[in-house]
């Protein structure tokens, strides 16, 4: 049995997690801006009033798990706002940035003493972060900020290895969450988790800092 942090987890893939998890045995720490009865039903441990943009937020969380070893830390939270060429809205784009890029290297950072050599992380970025495989265009703050957050997470791989902590760097797949419209030609949140508790499950220092889809896939930078 291990223990999990998932942010983001009163919702979509980060309540999924917390799912699953509770269901195979494993000890769940669920940190989300505002629970819900829904988590709090998994019986898992529910840290609300996180806020991952917020050095603040974040500190006090820390303060909380003062102490508290952590197996696996999973970065999930995230946020997609629309930005296309013809309306770029840098507001928009700089939050995109705060949550999805900052916010995770935030926690990871703060965490660093509740990780151990054996300790991984997951970094949920998204395919839509690889400039190889943009065949489309548009969605500048969301593409920009994933490009951001896999670079945090290449990094996090080269200096973290040498004290026993592998980083994967993940993309869920097109899943039916509410960022995605619930979108009928996507995977269920069921099968997104599964694939991606696989990839975590299968973490090693040797291929630490990969960048994987939840089905197995290598994706291309």
């Amino acid at each position: 049995m291990a223990t999990y942090l998932i942010t983001g987890a009163n919702r979509g893939i980060g309540y999924e997690y917390c799912h699953q998890l509770k269901e195979r045995g494993d000890t769940v720490i669920a940190a989300c801006r505002t629970g819900t009865t829904e988590l709090r039903d998994l019986g898992v441990q529910v840290e609300d009033g996180v806020d991952i943009t917020s050095d603040a937020s974040v500190a006090d969380l820390c303060d909380l798990l003062d102490g508290t070893a952590i197996d696996v830390l999973i970065n999930n939270a995230g946020i997609i706002k629309r930005v296309t060429l013809e309306d770029l809205d840098f507001d928009s784009i700089r939050e995109q940035f705060e949550v999805n890029a900052i916010g995770a290297l935030r926690v990871t950072h703060a965490l660093l003493p509740n990780l151990k050599a054996g300790s991984k992380i997951a970094l949920m970025t998204s395919r839509m972060g690889s400039i190889a495989d943009n065949t489309s265009g548009s969605s500048y703050g969301y593409r920009m900020s994933k490009v951001a957050l896999s670079m945090a997470g290449k990094s996090l791989a080269h200096d973290l290895k040498g004290r026993g902590i592998a980083v994967a760097i993940l993309h869920p797949g097109l899943v039916q969450t509410r960022m995605t419209n619930f979108t009928s030609g996507g995977i269920t949140p069921e099968e997104s988790v599964k694939g991606l508790l696989k990839r975590i499950d299968e973490l090693t220092l040797e291929n630490t800092g990969t960048f994987w889809h939840a089905n197995g896939e290598v994706l291309p930078w």
